[in-house]
């Protein structure tokens, strides 16, 4: 590589628009175009000038979207000048390959500049080994407070906190406080709320910022404090903390441990991270596809996807084996074998329509026990309606089609009793899941598509062999 070639990078991408993104948000392909160019190169200035100043993530957004070997030699190059916390904006398959090829040296060095929910993000997922080693190289406070944060339960608010916050006693002036956020250079780069605590540590309090900038140097801190709004116990789930700052519109909370004292703050940034994770995470569930990412092999992607699918194969095999209970009736009525797809397929889609709802519903503790009996009879009720209107419909359309309105008849009837059984499943099913402690979202879509079948393969075959004596 020479001079020229640095220069010519850079003036070519000085050319371009400063974002890196596309009118569709995929990062531009004459920039990605560009970056290879530069690791290729070995480009070290071009890749501090036009890579090592993005947001973190947009640099993460970068390694995800790179060729696998790029991205390692991407961070070696940039070395110090890599941003770590670019790596909680990745898939946890990315992160880990990049960090196992790291210097222990190198993290420990980068984890020291990061905020402390940052640095518990990254370290863990590494080995308890190389975990230990890379704290043992951090400043004695710096690794207490890590090593607390790695100790609470992993999708713990203990774990999503940020330990640095600002905290002082009740007896000091808003003057001193304010003097004391001046010097102290050991704060949070951001903070929305000071917390008062006792001698212990025990939370007593808070206050907000456009609190102190609008009271008199002179006034006390206890004067002014309110009591701490929902302070959330580290070993809280992390769910259950991002709906309290939902349901009471929080910016940021205390994050207390079982005696009550103050061991960190878990903010907003943090809890739409959250949000965000939790629905993925229920979505995927849904589908029966595990935590896998898009980053992930050929051969770990088959592999959380596999038990879903044998046990499918097993429900399958059970709605099969319905369906050979009237092997006969199908062979002298071949219209049958036509029509009992449909009602089993209109079953499974109610099914799934109800199931959504309500899985998200206890996601979200929408649902409860005080209102899950009216949601059930609404739910039940749709299924009737919705039931009586596409029987009306497909039993004129079989009627017509095979000229045998009673066939017409007898697809009605049992489409009412499928989609009546599928909006029953679908509500009841993730509901005595929840109660087993089981979670529905993994679940619920195999048992409610195996009702909704059977229930339709029975009903439809059933009522046809009785009614034509078959």
């Amino acid at each position: 590589m020479t001079t020229t070639d640095t220069e010519d990078r850079i003036r070519r991408r000085d050319d371009e628009e400063a974002d890196i993104y596309d009118e569709d948000g995929n990062v531009r392909g004459d920039f990605l175009a560009l970056v290879g160019a530069a690791i290729a190169d070995r480009d070290t200035l071009f890749l501090r000038q036009n890579v090592a100043r993005l947001h973190e993530s947009e640099i993460g957004d970068l390694l995800e979207s790179i060729q696998p070997d790029q991205r390692l030699a991407l961070v070696r190059l940039l070395g110090e000048d890599f941003d770590m916390t670019a790596l909680t904006e990745v898939d946890e398959a990315i992160r880990r390959e990049i960090v196992d090829q790291m210097p222990n040296e190198q993290i420990a060095a980068a984890i020291g500049e990061l905020d402390s929910d940052d640095a518990v993000y990254i370290l863990e997922d590494l080995d308890k080994e190389d975990r230990e080693e890379i704290l043992a190289q951090l400043p004695f406070t710096e690794r207490v407070r890590l090593r607390r944060a790695l100790d609470y339960p992993e999708s713990s608010a203990g774990r999503r906190m940020q330990t640095e916050f600002v905290a002082v006693p009740p007896f000091w002036t808003v003057g001193q406080t304010i003097d004391y956020m001046r010097d102290e250079e050991d704060l949070p780069y951001s903070f929305s709320q000071i917390f008062v605590i006792d001698p212990t540590f025990k939370l007593l309090g808070a206050v907000d910022l456009d609190q102190i900038l609008r009271t008199k140097r002179q006034t006390k801190i206890e004067q002014i404090m309110r009591e701490t709004n929902h302070p959330v116990p580290a070993e809280m789930d992390q769910e259950e903390a991002a709906q309290l700052f939902e349901q009471y519109d929080l910016l940021s909370a205390a994050v207390v441990d079982e005696n009550g004292r103050l061991v960190g703050v878990l903010t907003i940034d943090d809890v739409v991270d959250v949000i965000h994770e939790e629905a993925d995470e229920d979505i995927k569930r849904l589908g029966g596809v595990g935590d896998e990412e898009l980053s992930d092999n050929v051969l770990s992607t088959a592999r959380s996807r596999f038990l879903w699918l044998l046990i499918n194969l097993g429900t399958a095999m059970l709605s099969a084996s319905v369906i050979g209970l009237f092997d006969a009736s199908i062979e002298k009525m071949i219209a049958l074998a036509v029509l009992m797809p449909i009602v089993a397929s209109m079953g499974g889609n109610a099914g799934t329509q109800t199931m959504t709802v309500t899985v998200r519903a206890l996601a979200t503790r929408d649902l409860d026990i005080y209102n899950a009996g009216r949601i059930i009879r609404r739910e039940a009720g749709v299924g009737i309606l919705n039931g009586v209107i596409f029987a009306t419909i497909m039993g004129a359309i079989a009627g017509t089609w095979f000229h045998d309105y009673q066939l017409g008849g007898v697809i009605a009837a049992a489409m009412i009793i499928n989609l009546m059984a599928a909006a029953l499943a679908g509500i009841l099913l993730p509901l005595l899941l929840d109660k087993m402690g089981a979670d529905p979202a993994i679940a619920s879509s195999v048992f409610v598509t195996t009702v909704t079948d059977c229930t339709g393969f029975f009903a439809f075959l059933g009522i046809a062999t009785w009614w034509f004596g078959i």
